[in-house]
């Protein structure tokens, strides 16, 4: 059967109306932490990398969507912006694209080879998540630094975010923007003529490889990305019975999207699984086999929001710093709260789990090398002690921490 056919004769509302809900989630949340790591870089960097992410979470997400028949939703890392949120003011922004390529390269490497599973199960849940957890804790703690200039904005977001966690958990975000946008324009703070729609250009950027950047920042980025984005990702797919395709696949295509994308400014794309459970599931349409028609229309307003991508950068610049920096924070709570409960879940390694956590939360650099590197081993050290003296520590569940 022909692809229009078929998409005409298994479209629904509701599946569509969940992949655009989806997609407008990770634009309200997830994007404005790359627009704090993308600081000091210029508006046409910075309008080419959003333009990478999204065009390469858009083709992804349509093309492995109908090519498998089921609701893939592609996206960027939360804990790689994060990430980058330290690093990239220390680094030539060239120098970060050549490690975007080598930890892209290493996905892919993975993804063909067949060894993602047995690479995950080598790392301890409590370990990589507490590696997450001390990423996410500075960033997010930024937003009651800023409380004290904009009392009544922060706390009007911080309120709509918890009320949106009590009766609305999965548009908690969307309510969030809602209210700091409605205060903002009352309290006249929206400065500045609203952006013309126009097609955004992409910029070329030449990799510079560095040994040191590869470890600090590749070596991280690759972390996060198989253990916070493809395993809660692949396992969200199983437990709504979607057996097909295998998993490396699936890590391979999205390596391979990084890694052409990169010289763009793409640090790194792979499947999303908060956002992806609103197409996944039983909302989306009773019907699992009609459910890729979800991943489908996300993917489309991805590239129609990555071709503008200026535009939309353009519109969030007329909106207080404060508001930008508060949405940012509060959208990694649910990701921090489920690292740190996987990290403390198994007594025998809080011990491995805290040190983990202290030195990636400190910020510290020692030989040109980053804290989530040296977190990983100092942590795993740790781990290993503990495990020579006592026995094999048992695996604690996984944490989902994409979107």
């Amino acid at each position: 059967m022909p692809i229009l056919s078929r998409l005409l004769r298994d479209a629904s509302l509701p599946a569509v109306l969940a992949g655009v809900i989806a997609t407008l989630i990770s634009f309200a949340g997830p994007l404005v932490i790359v627009f704090q790591a993308a600081s000091g870089l210029p508006p046409a960097l910075l309008a080419s990398w959003v333009w990478a992410i999204a065009i390469g979470s858009g083709v992804l997400g349509v093309v492995l969507s109908l090519c498998y028949r089921v609701p893939v939703v592609v996206a960027w890392s939360i804990p790689g912006s994060v990430l980058l949120v330290g690093l990239l003011p220390t680094v030539a922004f060239p120098v970060a694209v050549g490690a975007y390529l080598v930890a892209s390269a290493v996905v892919l490497l993975v993804g063909l080879s067949g060894m993602f599973d047995r690479v995950v199960s080598r790392l301890p849940p409590p370990i990589t998540a507490a590696m997450l957890a001390g990423l996410l804790f500075g960033f997010s703690s930024k937003l009651f630094v800023d409380m004290a200039g904009q009392l009544p904005l922060v706390l009007t977001m911080f309120a709509a975010f918890f009320i949106g966690r009590r009766w609305f958990p999965r548009y908690a975000v969307v309510a969030v923007l809602v209210a700091g946008v409605g205060v903002a324009i009352a309290t006249g703070q929206v400065h500045g003529p609203m952006p013309t729609l126009a097609l955004t250009r992409p910029v070329w950027v030449t990799p510079q490889l560095d040994w040191q950047a590869a470890v600090s920042i590749g070596i991280p980025l690759v972390v996060v990305a198989l253990t916070g984005q493809f395993v809660p990702g692949v396992a969200l797919l199983r437990n709504e019975g979607y057996t097909r395709p295998g998993a490396g696949p699936l890590v391979a295509w999205s390596a391979a999207g990084s890694a052409l994308l990169a010289p763009f400014g793409c640090h790194g794309l792979n499947l999303a699984a908060v956002t992806a459970a609103i197409c996944t599931g039983p909302e989306s349409h009773p019907n699992p086999a009609r459910r890729y028609i979800a991943g489908v229309a996300g993917g489309v307003v991805y590239l129609l929001l990555g071709a503008c991508a200026g535009t939309v950068l353009a519109l969030f610049a007329t909106l207080p710093r404060e508001l930008i920096a508060t949405l940012a924070g509060l959208a990694l709570f649910p990701t921090i709260v489920g690292a740190l409960t996987t990290a403390v879940a198994d007594a025998r390694d809080r011990d491995a789990a805290l040190v983990t956590f202290i030195v990636c939360a400190s910020g510290m650099s020692l030989f040109g090398l980053g804290a989530a590197f040296w977190s990983l081993l100092f942590g795993m050290g740790t781990h290993v002690l503990l495990q020579w003296r006592r026995g094999r520590v048992p695996a604690a569940p996984v944490v989902s921490t994409s979107r």
